[in-house]
């Protein structure tokens, strides 16, 4: 016990009051890196939980009100249009989904690493979801226990503020238990400031965030210029599009782990959106792999199976013919569930429309056995 009070005191030594050894949390996320401390801590044995008393509770029948995207006649493809039409297409990820992706990496890949959260709302005074980045909060939560070096977050303020004063984008550094925060002189926060990029080039090691969809090819080409590994959300069909397709034919991208279905609005509301994590880190014991069918394309069900007006073999249900030699297409689905880690490639960084009868169908790709 003795060890572990000595080491909470170097750890934590301005939270503790002076006079009464007591120490003080201002807000949740100190409390958080507290817990984290302890539980990295070599003499952890184990966290025991002590379930509160129930309580009934008295269900209300509330008539809905809100309808759904199908009662709207509406498809998630139709939000992400939406989304690539508005200015401020901001959707703010949830800390839960930042949590379920960033847990399925081995902890090693963090320790002694720089993270930078280039595209974010940062840190505010209240350090919770609601005036801070998801992304933020979890690896301030979680600093210790990953061994982090170094979190950067910029955060974003626009062109101006509402008195023309300027921009007032700041940059966020958590060092040890160490937090800085500056308000460099006409910064904006955007990934594209020149600020913004001498931090990427120079400090970052991994960056990790969701930024805005409708300026994610010029976000993608600035983060995978750089070289550095990358952990970021995007719209769900960057693997079937044009502009994004020769990363992951180039092996500079892939799927991560994660569907992202749902975010906060700047209001923060829910709102429904068809997002993924892609990533360059490395992934192993894909659990999506297992809803690729690999069989003989003899086997694969007629329905699930035709050629199109050019004798194109098209696939859907993730079925793969595993003795095919020829190009053939795919929807979006395999390439989220890792079938290039299964001996495919990506023949082309065209998407290509099948023609079914002289009608044309959903956007594929053109994928073939290596």
């Amino acid at each position: 016990m003795r060890e572990i009070e000595s080491d909470i005191k170097l750890q934590f030594p301005h939270l503790r009051e002076q006079s009464s050894r007591e120490i003080y949390f201002f807000n949740r996320a100190l409390f958080d890196s507290y817990v984290d401390f302890i539980r990295s801590h070599k003499h952890f044995k184990s966290e025991v939980f002590i379930k509160p008393e129930e309580k009934k509770t008295v269900v209300r029948i509330v008539k809905k009100t809100t309808p759904s995207l199908k009662e709207r006649g509406m498809s998630r493809k139709d939000v992400m249009q939406r989304a690539k039409k508005v200015e401020n297409d901001e959707f703010y990820t949830r800390y839960e989904d930042v949590e379920k992706e960033v847990s399925m990496y081995p902890a090693e890949i963090w320790k002694d690493k720089c993270v930078f959260c280039n595209c974010d709302d940062a840190v505010g005074e209240t350090r919770t979801e609601k005036d801070s980045s998801a992304f933020a909060l979890y690896f301030i939560k979680n600093f210790i226990r990953l061994g982090l070096k170094k979190l950067i977050c910029t955060h974003y303020s626009g062109q101006m503020d509402l008195f023309m004063a300027g921009a007032k984008g700041y940059v966020f550094t958590k060092k040890g238990v160490q937090e800085m925060t500056k308000t460099p002189r006409g910064y904006t926060g955007c990934f594209e400031d020149p600020i913004s990029l001498e931090i990427l080039h120079k400090e970052a090691d991994i960056v990790c965030t969701n930024p805005p969809f409708s300026r994610a090819r010029d976000y993608w080409r600035v983060v995978i210029e750089s070289g550095k590994k990358f952990l970021v959300i995007s719209n769900i069909t960057n693997v079937v599009t044009h502009a994004f397709v020769s990363y992951f034919m180039n092996k500079q991208a892939w799927a991560g782990f994660n569907r992202v279905d749902w975010y906060l609005n700047p209001k923060r509301e829910p709102v429904e959106a068809a997002g993924h994590w892609f990533t360059n880190l490395p992934i192993k014991d894909r659990p999506k792999a297992k809803l690729l069918k690999l069989v003989p394309l003899e086997e694969i069900p007629e329905r699930f199976k035709k050629f199109d007006d050019n004798g194109v073999l098209c696939v859907d249900n993730c079925f793969i013919p595993n003795n095919y030699d020829k190009p053939f297409a795919v929807s979006a689905h395999p390439l989220l569930n890792g079938v290039l880690e299964k001996g495919f490639r990506i023949t082309s960084a065209e998407h290509f429309f099948p023609y079914v009868d002289g009608k044309q169908k959903f956007r594929r790709i053109l994928i073939q056995r290596l």
